[in-house]
């Protein structure tokens, strides 16, 4: 069975964290592939980051 996990942060240490946490738990094998994206936005003068992944692995 595949399965996805999706992560979102507003820093991308704290994605980086969040994704190392979850692959760290995989085991060999279980991993198939990482998507990564940064979205940009500006509200009131400010910018604003979404940086996300998706992991698709097998259980």
């Amino acid at each position: 069975m595949y399965k996805v996990k999706v992560f979102d942060k507003e820093h991308e240490k704290d994605l980086e964290t969040a994704v190392n946490d979850f692959l760290s738990r995989l085991k060999d094998g279980q991993l198939i592939d990482v998507k990564y994206s940064v979205a940009v936005m500006e509200s009131e003068g400010e910018q604003i980051y979404c940086f996300s992944a998706m992991i698709i692995y097998r259980t």
